[in-house]
């Protein structure tokens, strides 16, 4: 089982490199479009939210990547403009960008483990 340590260990992983490389989000997904447009927030805004994530938004991972075996991916939740969002995101390879691969209103409830 993954621990607080080491979902903190990610996120500050992910912040850092982040912040060096920047980070690409998989816009050619159509519910990660559709929920930008549902919300009515810009795509800036999902940076915003992904710096903002903690433990206790940890849903699940470290989850292998077998389709692009770009490493491993990390879900999330968080609450935007009262609807749960389902947040996967990934290192990407060492010396490039973060990758978002879902941005998207969750389409079941999502548990987080972490949350009291």
């Amino acid at each position: 089982m993954v621990g607080r340590e080491d979902i903190q260990r990610f996120l500050e992983q992910f912040n850092a490199k982040m912040k060096v490389f920047g980070i690409i989000y998989r816009d050619d997904r159509g519910k990660n479009r559709l929920t930008l447009e549902e919300l009515e927030i810009v795509p800036m805004y999902r940076k915003v939210v992904i710096e903002s994530l903690v433990v206790e938004d940890y849903v699940q991972g470290p989850v292998i990547d077998e389709l692009n075996r770009l490493g491993e991916m990390w879900v999330f939740g968080k609450d935007v403009k009262g609807r749960e969002i389902y947040i996967k995101i990934m290192l990407g390879c060492e010396g490039s960008q973060t990758i978002c691969i879902s941005f998207h209103i969750a389409e079941n409830p999502l548990s987080y483990p972490f949350k009291h």
